[in-house]
């Protein structure tokens, strides 16, 4: 068994990506000129977030309850939808 067939990938939201850029700039901005050691790592560990956040919107599945608003699959929901 691969590692690949392990490892399960969940879907963050766009908030979590969100946070971790301001995060990063703030930690770079604000907290690097009080102390480097804590700028460093909390820049760090936003850094960690975003990769987290692009691997999440690369390889996670959509969820069902999203793919009906997206309408790939099915188009004719979509159009029922929005004309009721």
């Amino acid at each position: 068994m691969s590692w690949s067939r392990r490892i399960h990938y969940a879907p963050l939201s766009s908030t979590f990506m969100l946070a971790s850029i301001l995060g990063f700039l703030l930690s770079i901005w604000l907290v690097m000129d009080w102390s480097e050691k804590w700028g460093f790592t909390l820049a760090l560990i936003f850094v960690i977030m975003f990769i987290a956040s692009i691997i999440s919107m690369s390889k996670a599945e959509p969820i069902d309850e999203h793919m009906d608003h997206l309408s790939i699959h099915e188009p004719h929901k979509a159009y029922k939808r929005h004309n009721r």
